[in-house]
């Protein structure tokens, strides 16, 4: 077996036979002396030896004592040392052995025998520094097997209790895997589902072109958003909204998609219904049932986001954060001695970090934390929001302002100063917008105010845009009113005026 240049340090206050010794030893490994022991131990605390021959017989420290010295330093205890001296009575051969110590060469010294005793010596060792450097890695390996098994074995348990329908299919549209929400929406047991392809779902009514775009965007390798119209194993058919997303191995390769959908029909027969009073509205029928309607709608929208946005703060935003913190002390532990797991870690630490980000910001859209603090807080919050996304000034005045509205009430101001800071960006070319919030003889007055490029209100209100409709809608719901006033080059102004007297009906009815 072919050594690479082994060091050893020799200990020795008359170093004349361990030169003689080094000479025959210097060809195949690399050597240096200390003619006491302090100074011996001092070299080896610099630079840990691969084996240290010493004397007995030395001044000042004889042998025993630095070997007794050596071993008390957690970076020499493990080094072999052997004892080459004159004392070659059984005494001190018996107390070197008994201290430790690897072998005892006597003085004079057969440089042969001793070349090929340290020869051995070194092999053995080299031998058990591999054998515990196994033995770690297997430690290593297990117990890096045993977190991920737990990181996974966290993951099923967030898929097996999602609100949302999971479901995994190979690259034919088989399916492998579905969650329980599945079964539940669809009827289809697991052992019925696994095998078979979603086609099995299908009703019909989703047009060929959604299925095509979807398996287009797919074959990209790029997510599909969209809605399909399903049917149930009872033959009822549902609405879904669903996100379908190409699973990649380590090499970057498509090898599954995976489907996260969502039961919306309970939504979508409110907005059918909705539109249907609406188009009995435009012929004179049922005009306050459609704003009462859409008002129930519009909280059920809002309870829905809301549901939504606190199961994923709650549930997965949890096991996300405790997945992170595992993972930052897996690494602490484990990644300064293995490269490998460090790059795996760090990347499993990016894709979590990308998760929470993405989970932080969909809870947000859904119900920012700030309207729980108050109708002010929420509007200082989007339009903070406003600004950071477009890049345009936005001032909310009147903040100090001492406003109390309930829920309800909030939520509809909220939205429709949303849904105007929306139109703004779309539209408007504005290079700054106003908010302005009061409160005046028992009414809510709030204005929110642009410079861009306006437009005919009247040529809008022909047009009869969702988009101003559903704000009208929402105040009127709540007895009050809102006005635009716009003119091309002129910017836009929305006033929105809402009785605060009236939340104590509101809520009661």
């Amino acid at each position: 077996m072919t050594l690479s240049r082994t060091y050893i340090l020799a200990i020795d206050d008359v170093p004349t036979d361990l030169m003689t010794l080094g000479a025959v030893l210097e060809g195949e490994y690399e050597l240096q002396f200390a003619t006491s022991g302090p100074a011996g131990i001092a070299l080896a605390l610099q630079r840990p030896p691969d084996l240290i021959l010493l004397d007995v017989l030395m001044p000042v420290m004889d042998g025993f004592e630095t070997f007794r010295r050596l071993a008390q330093q957690p970076t020499l205890r493990d080094i072999p040392v052997v004892f080459v001296t004159a004392s070659h009575d059984a005494q001190s051969e018996e107390t070197a052995l008994m201290l430790g110590a690897a072998d005892f060469i006597a003085k004079p010294i057969n440089l042969t025998i001793a070349r090929h005793r340290i020869h051995n010596l070194l092999e053995r060792e080299q031998l058990r520094k591999r054998s515990e450097l196994q033995r770690d890695q297997l430690a290593q390996d297990l117990a890096q097997h045993a977190r991920s098994e737990d990181l996974l074995r966290k993951l099923s348990v967030a898929i097996e209790q999602s609100p949302a329908s999971v479901a995994i299919t190979d690259l034919d549209a088989c399916l492998e895997y579905v969650n329980p929400r599945f079964t539940e929406v669809t009827g289809y047991s697991s052992q019925e589902a696994v095998g078979q392809n979603p086609r099995i779902l299908q009703s019909g009514q989703t047009s060929h072109a959604t299925h095509q775009d979807m398996w287009d965007t797919l074959h990209r390798g790029q997510v599909w958003k969209g809605e399909l119209v399903n049917r149930r194993k009872n033959g009822e058919v549902y609405w879904e909204e669903s996100q379908i997303a190409p699973v990649r191995d380590a090499a970057g390769v498509v090898t599954h998609y995976v489907a996260v959908k969502t039961d919306i029909t309970a939504r979508k027969h409110a907005e059918a219904e909705l539109a249907a009073l609406r188009a009995e509205a435009e012929l004179g029928e049922s005009r306050q049932r459609l704003r009462e309607l859409a008002v129930q709608n519009e909280q059920a929208r809002e309870e829905e986001r809301k549901y939504v946005a606190l199961e994923l703060h709650d549930e997965l935003g949890q096991v996300l954060t405790a997945m992170r913190m595992a993972l930052l002390l897996m690494e602490m532990r484990f990644c300064p001695h293995d490269q490998d797991l460090a790059k795996v870690v760090s990347d499993m630490k990016v894709l979590l970090d990308r998760a929470i980000q993405g989970t932080r910001d969909v809870v947000f859209r859904l119900r920012p934390a700030a309207l729980d603090l108050g109708l002010v807080s929420g509007l200082e919050w989007l339009c903070q929001e406003f600004s950071r996304q477009t890049m345009l000034p936005c001032r909310l005045h009147g903040a100090n302002e001492d406003i109390h509205l309930n829920e309800a009430f909030s939520i509809v101001v909220f939205r429709i100063v949303q849904e105007s800071l929306t139109n703004v960006a779309r539209y408007a070319a504005a290079s700054q917008v106003n908010i302005t919030i009061r409160s005046r003889n028992h009414q809510l007055v709030l204005e929110i105010r642009d410079n861009g490029r306006g437009f005919d209100v009247a040529a809008v209100q022909q047009r009869k845009t969702f988009g101003l409709l559903g704000m009208r809608e929402r105040a009127t719901a709540l007895g009050g009113r809102v006005d635009i006033e716009s003119a091309p080059a002129h910017g836009t102004t929305v006033r929105v005026t809402i009785p605060m007297d009236n939340q104590a009906t509101k809520e009661t009815t």
